[in-house]
């Protein structure tokens, strides 16, 4: 027989997981013990002021910087147990509220950043958190249960779900006190909100149960409106029809649902207008592979792309390339890239711009983010750079080094630093 106390049960893979957490969290307390580990963890989760190298200058790590965990019932239906119908029961229950893993822009979880983040996100709160594409809209509302007690019962499903902010840390020159430079991670542009979930658990709870207060189950036994006639009255077994304070709750949930995960920092694409007129440096650029020949170079169709090309007298200048509309904070350029051989502006296509991987196009020149770029650059003597999308964030790269190849945007960046260019100028 169960017992008469609180009722919840979270499944296998739940302990498994959480356990695989904790093994974690030790082994990495161990790492961080351990000199010789502490290098690599210092290349995979730089902090603010951490040293790093001119590779470094096309990649980019989250860190966190604020988190909330809240209890959340995502499924609920009130249920009544007579005198003999006690016993195995399932009951199908309603959606209460719906949780959706986001990071940034969307809620697709594609890149690199987004899993780090979310990642991140999860050990600074000590839960084993989705870090993948999910909602808990996706997960069964049946719920299987032992009940042994006749009585009013709340039975439900339900997760924490986590929220916050992070920023992005990427690599670039510093001066030091002394006026000699230095590369070090350092907040950049791009920061916004994410969120996610733990593994859902399930169970039933009555009025007189007595439960662990901020817990899940003590989340659904408010629902269950205790004080409220329809919880004291006798009823026929099975469902309960929800109280008014059950369905103004269900509705507070599901604007919240509505409303949260939305991005916070994030720059805004303007929409697309007349040509803007550029104020251009002088001043005429090769953005090369450091050592290497390729170099960027825009494409002749409109349905082309950025491609790795080879310098020659054939090239009709669709590898030169002036910086507009300068401006510059914290040590970091920002500029329009506008190129000489066909007269437009460097960009990320509108239709779905945070796409991972998706190609570096050009267009007409607008006053839109989806144009504009932030240059990170190495110590001074060094022509080495890095380059960011403003809008979407993501760092600029390229799969291979090969004539043709795709200028892409990453959203961590080429971790083996095929997103490090030079800017040269010709």
């Amino acid at each position: 027989m169960r017992s008469t106390g609180p009722v919840s049960r979270i499944g296998r893979s739940r302990a498994a997981v959480t356990a695989t957490v904790a093994v974690w969290a030790v082994t990495a307390v161990g790492l961080a013990a351990s000199p010789a580990a502490a290098a690599p963890a210092d290349t995979t989760s730089p902090r603010p002021g951490d040293t790093c190298t001119a590779a470094d200058l096309g990649t980019r790590h989250p860190y966190i910087k604020s988190t909330e965990v809240s209890p959340t019932i995502t499924h609920f239906k009130g249920w009544y147990v007579t005198e003999g119908t006690t016993g195995n029961q399932t009951v199908t229950t309603s959606t209460q509220t719906t949780i959706t893993v986001s990071v940034g822009l969307n809620n697709t979880i594609e890149g690199g950043f987004a899993t780090e983040t979310l990642g991140k996100a999860g050990v600074s709160v000590g839960l084993n958190v989705k870090v993948e594409s999910s909602s808990t809209s996706s997960e069964s509302n049946s719920v299987a249960w032992n009940f042994n007690q006749p009585g009013y019962y709340g039975v439900y499903k339900g997760t924490k779900k986590v929220t916050g902010t992070y920023g992005s840390l990427n690599c670039n020159r510093v001066q030091q006190g002394d006026g000699s430079w230095a590369l070090k991670w350092a907040e950049g542009p791009g920061g916004g909100s994410f969120t996610t979930y733990t593994t859902l658990e399930e169970g039933a709870v009555r009025c007189q149960d007595q439960v662990p207060p901020g817990s899940i189950m003590a989340k659904a036994q408010t629902l269950l409106d205790c004080g409220s006639a329809a919880a004291k009255a006798e009823h026929p077994a099975g469902a309960v029809a929800p109280t008014a304070k059950q369905k103004r709750d269900r509705l507070v949930q599901q604007r919240q649902a509505l409303t949260g995960g939305t991005s916070a920092g994030q720059p805004k694409a303007a929409g697309r207008g007349a040509r803007a007129a550029l104020d251009c440096q002088a001043e005429v650029y090769k953005i090369a592979v450091p050592g290497k020949p390729l170099s960027w170079g825009a494409p002749i169709l409109a349905a082309d792309a950025v491609r790795l090309r080879p310098s020659s007298i054939f090239s009709a200048h669709l590898d030169n390339w002036r910086l507009c509309n300068v401006t510059e904070s914290n040590g970091v350029i920002e500029a329009t890239l506008w190129n000489w051989g066909i007269g437009g502006c460097a960009t990320i296509a509108g239709q779905n711009p945070a796409a991972e991987r998706a190609a570096v196009t050009t267009a007409s020149c607008t006053e839109d983010d989806l144009q504009r770029f932030y240059i990170y650059r190495d110590v001074p003597g060094s022509s080495k750079i890095g380059v960011q999308n403003k809008y979407t964030g993501s760092m600029m790269g390229h799969d291979r080094y090969a004539d043709g190849e795709f200028i892409r945007q990453y959203s961590g960046g080429r971790q083996d630093g095929t997103g490090t260019y030079a800017l040269t100028r010709v």
